[in-house]
């Protein structure tokens, strides 16, 4: 099933669950989709990440895009899409990965840095490229990168917050990796479903609200 591009741009969040369960997957994928996002990022870390990919895709993957994340290799991205995967993200820059993707026309949202990495990325072909850890410069890194570079589409992931979401988005952030800010541990630990819904609720409503400070 195709990645849809439109869903993703109305709502452009990645999810990122690690480490969980297949039986909490199964209570959250239902919660994010009815919280109105549309974008959810497994990593390939999580144990029993094959059958989780392959089960949340054949019931999900017509109304939600769900993707592979921590992808470091091309024998992880052969995994990934054999699960099928319907987008890639990585946490580092890996050129056989990002050109591997844009060949099979797969959206591809790699991880970089400094500038460099960053326009590496994008010259390769990247959907997206994920700016980690964004937290180590902060919302003023992204409008500085863009300033020069303004044709990229950059997705600011760790350390993103619903108190400086705003301030990327003025930055000239194109969305956002959110990993805690949206799967609470103790929550999920706790099978606390609704108010697991009513956090990932909060966070959509939250970036519906800041996203036209993009175009000011």
């Amino acid at each position: 099933m195709p990645f849809q591009q439109a869903a993703f741009d109305q709502m452009p969040i990645v999810g990122i669950l690690r480490g969980i369960s297949p039986e909490a997957l199964e209570a959250i994928i239902p919660a994010y989709q009815e919280a109105g996002l549309t974008t959810l990022e497994i990593t390939m870390n999580t144990e029993g990440f094959t059958g989780m990919m392959t089960a949340a895709v054949a019931e999900y993957g017509s109304r939600l895009n769900i993707g592979a994340g921590t992808v470091c290799s091309e024998e992880d991205l052969d995994r990934a899409l054999a699960a099928g995967a319907q987008f890639i993200v990585t946490p580092i820059l890996n050129e056989t990965v990002v050109k591997k993707c844009v060949d099979q026309g797969i959206p591809v949202f790699p991880g970089a840095l400094t500038p460099s990495e960053i326009y590496q990325a994008w010259t390769w072909g990247a959907t997206m490229v994920k700016v980690f850890p964004a937290s180590a410069f902060g919302p003023s890194y992204i409008r500085e990168v863009l300033a020069p570079l303004n044709e990229l589409r950059l997705l600011p992931t760790g350390g993103v917050s619903l108190e400086n979401m705003a301030d990327y988005y003025r930055a000239g952030a194109g969305g956002f990796g959110l990993g805690s800010l949206l799967f609470d541990k103790k929550l999920i630990e706790a099978k606390q479903w609704p108010a697991l819904q009513h956090k990932m609720q909060a966070v959509a409503d939250h970036c519906r609200q800041i996203r036209p400070l993009k175009d000011r």
